[in-house]
């Protein structure tokens, strides 16, 4: 598989309301274009990104460094 590989971005606000997110946050969501909301606003725009209309689902959480 030729081609750069890049990193989740991991916003730290909801995009809806400014809530924090932080990275090891349970109640984040994104689309598949990074949109990132909180679990209110995923549940308000019934889990489709306003921008795109794509699914939001839960964000990854990525492992701590040892």
């Amino acid at each position: 598989m030729a081609g750069k590989v890049t990193s989740l971005k991991m916003h730290k606000t909801c995009k809806g309301c400014g809530t924090a997110l932080p990275a090891g946050s349970r109640s984040a969501h994104i689309c598949s274009y990074e949109r990132t909301f909180c679990t209110k606003c995923t549940n308000a725009l019934k889990g489709r990104c306003p921008k795109c209309a794509g699914e939001l689902v839960r964000r990854p959480r990525r492992k701590k460094a040892a």
